[in-house]
C-alpha cells in the first residue's frame, strides 16, 4: 500500500498536542525527530524529552485530502501562517524486511560476535551471541555498549563471577557467559530489563547461569570478580557508594555510558574505592575500568 507523509516543525512545547490531532484527523502513525541535531543527553528518570525544534511526521493512507488538515492547522493560536510543513510520497516497501536488513553481525575484540538471529553466524567456531533488537536496550551498535563488549573480550573470564549492573538487555552478562564466566547476576530496576535479559540468556543457552534481580531483591552480601555497569554518569555518581561494595578485592571494574566530557568527575569519583585506568573513547563516548582496591 502507497503512502503520503506530512512532516512539521514544531516545537517541544506543542508536538504532543498536534500529535494528537493528527491522529484525531486520520493519521496512521506519528513520530518525532529532530529538526536541527540536537543531542539529548541524560533525560531525568521518567521523562521522555523532545527537541527544541521536533519534527512531527504523520502517515497517512496515499488516497487521503491533506489539503483540510493542513487548513485546521493553520487555525491553531500557536500555528497560524507560520506553519512548516511538508507533503511527501512514501514509497511501499516491505519494512519489516527493510528494517532487518540495516543489522548485520558486529565483532566485538578477537572472540566475541554479536549476531542478529536471522543472519548466518560469520565464524562458527567464534564466541557468538544472538541477540535481536528489541526494546531500546543494547544490541552492541551503541559506542557505550561496544566499549563494554570490547572490555568483556579482552579478560580472562574462565571460572569468574560476573555482575552486570543495569543489565537492560542482558548483552552484557550472555557476553560474559560465553566467554567463559561461571556465574553472572543482572541487576535492573526495570521489569521489562529482566524479562528480556532471561529472554536472550535462553536463547544463547545460558540462562542456568544467569541470575536476575530488581534491586531491592538481589542477595545479601553479593560480590563478583568482574562488574560492569553501562548507564548513565548521573547514576553512576549517585550509586557509587552500592556499586563499589559489589567488587571482591583485587576485582575488576568497567563503568560506561560517560560522554568524554563526564569521565574525568567519575573517575574521580570511583578513585577512592580502586586503581583507576585512563579512559578508554569511542566517538564522544568513554570507558572507564579499575581494579578493587583492598580493603
Amino acid at each position: 500500500m502507497p503512502w503520503i507523509q506530512l512532516r512539521l516543525h514544531t516545537s517541544s512545547e506543542h508536538a504532543d498536542t498536534l500529535s494528537d490531532l493528527l491522529l484525531e484527523e486520520g493519521s496512521v502513525s506519528i513520530t518525532f525527530e529532530d529538526g536541527k541535531d540536537q543531542p539529548i543527553f541524560e533525560p531525568k528518570l521518567g521523562e521522555t524529552p523532545l527537541w527544541d525544534d521536533t519534527v512531527v511526521v504523520a502517515l497517512f493512507d496515499a488516497p487521503f485530502d491533506l489539503e483540510p488538515v493542513v487548513a485546521m492547522l493553520k487555525t491553531l493560536p500557536f500555528v497560524g501562517d507560520n506553519l512548516k510543513y511538508k507533503i511527501e510520497q512514501v514509497e511501499d516497501k516491505d519494512w519489516v524486511r527493510e528494517w532487518m536488513d540495516n543489522f548485520h553481525p558486529i565483532q566485538f575484540g578477537k572472540r566475541l560476535w554479536i549476531c542478529p538471529s536471522w543472519r548466518e553466524v560469520p565464524d562458527p567456531d567464534a564466541v557468538n551471541v544472538i541477540l535481536d533488537p528489541g526494546l531500546a536496550f543494547g544490541t552492541g551498535t551503541h559506542p557505550t555498549t561496544a566499549l563494554c563488549l570490547e572490555w568483556l573480550d579482552s579478560l580472562e573470564l574462565d571460572n569468574k563471577d560476573v555482575i552486570d549492573f543495569g543489565c537492560g538487555s542482558g548483552i552484557l552478562a550472555v557476553a560474559a557467559l560465553k566467554l567463559g564466566a561461571a556465574k553472572a547476576t543482572g541487576i535492573d530496576i526495570d521489569y521489562q530489563a529482566i524479562d528480556a535479559s532471561k529472554a536472550n540468556a535462553e536463547r544463547n543457552g545460558v540462562a542456568e547461569r544467569l541470575a536476575l534481580y530488581l534491586p531491592e531483591a538481589q542477595p545479601e552480601g553479593l560480590k563478583a570478580e568482574v562488574l560492569v555497569a553501562n548507564i548513565l554518569a548521573g547514576p553512576l555518581k549517585e550509586l557509587a557508594p552500592l556499586i563499589q561494595v559489589l567488587v571482591q578485592p583485587g576485582g575488576k571494574l568497567a563503568l560506561s555510558g560517560l560522554l568524554r566530557e563526564q569521565a574525568e568527575e567519575v573517575r574521580q569519583c570511583y578513585a577512592q574505592w580502586f586503581d583507576m585506568d585512563e579512559p578508554a573513547y569511542k566517538d564522544d563516548w568513554s570507558r572507564l575500568t579499575g581494579v578493587r582496591k583492598s580493603l
